[in-house]
C-alpha cells in the first residue's frame, strides 16, 4: 500500500485533498531533482510544523539513507578516521530550511525593518528559481506568510499552500493549495501533520528507494 493510500485509509476525510497532495509531491520532487531546496514558513503551531517538516527531510525518516559508496570513499580519503565516523553516521538529506528560526537574523531584521516582511526577506535571500516555498497558515491569510509568497513568486519559485477549507488569499496565490476539511484552528493543525508526514514519506521513498 502506498503512503498516500495509507493516509486516506487512516484519515478518510482527507480524500478531498488527495489530488493536491500528489501535485504538491510532484512540485517538491521536481525541485529536488533540479538541485533546488524547500523553504517552509508558518506562525505558532505552523512554525512548529515548519521545523518538523525540515526534521523529516534533512535526515532519515523511516529509512536509514546510507551514503553511496563513492561518497564514503571521498570522506575516508580526506581523513580515514573522521571520514569513517562520518560515513557511519551521516544520512542522505533533502535540503530544507524553516524560516521560523535564525533568531539573530530575524530579530535584527525586525528591529531595523518592517517585521511583517521577515519571512519575505529570507525568501529573497535564500530563494532561487528551482526552489519551492511551503507556506502554512490555518486561516490562509497570515500577512507575513503572504508577503513571503509574493517574494517567492517574484523569484520564480513554486508556492505550495497548506490551509483550512475556507477560501483565502493563500489558496488563491499558491500554485497548489492543500485545504483540509475544517475551519477550527486546532483541528486544521491536527490534519496538517499527517499530510506533511505523508509528503515526507513519499519523497523519501522516491529519492532513497534503494
Amino acid at each position: 500500500m502506498s503512503n498516500l493510500d495509507l493516509l486516506i485509509m487512516r484519515y478518510p476525510h482527507l480524500e478531498c485533498c488527495k489530488g493536491n497532495i500528489i501535485i504538491a509531491f510532484e512540485f517538491i520532487r521536481d525541485c529536488y531533482k533540479n538541485g533546488g531546496k524547500l523553504l517552509v514558513c508558518g506562525n505558532g503551531g505552523s512554525a512548529a510544523d515548519a521545523e518538523h517538516i525540515v526534521g523529516e527531510l534533512m535526515k532519515g525518516f523511516k529509512k536509514a539513507r546510507h551514503l553511496a559508496s563513492i561518497e564514503v570513499e571521498k570522506l575516508v580519503e580526506i581523513d580515514s578516521l573522521m571520514g569513517r565516523t562520518l560515513a557511519d553516521n551521516l544520512q542522505g538529506a533533502l535540503p530544507a530550511i524553516a524560516l521560523d528560526g535564525h533568531p539573530a537574523l530575524t530579530t535584527a531584521y525586525m528591529n531595523d525593518c518592517e517585521p511583517i516582511t521577515c519571512f519575505a526577506q529570507q525568501v529573497y535571500g535564500y530563494g532561487c528559481k528551482n526552489d519551492v516555498l511551503f507556506a502554512i497558515s490555518t486561516s490562509g491569510n497570515s500577512r507575513n506568510v503572504l508577503y513571503a509568497v509574493v517574494a517567492a513568486k517574484a523569484k520564480g519559485m513554486v508556492v505550495i499552500g497548506l490551509t483550512g477549507e475556507n477560501d483565502s488569499k493563500l489558496s488563491a496565490m499558491s500554485d497548489v493549495c492543500i485545504r483540509v476539511p475544517s475551519t477550527e484552528t486546532y483541528q486544521i493543525q491536527e490534519l496538517h501533520l499527517p499530510i506533511y508526514h505523508c509528503l515526507c514519506l513519499m519523497l523519501e521513498d522516491y529519492f532513497f528507494n534503494s
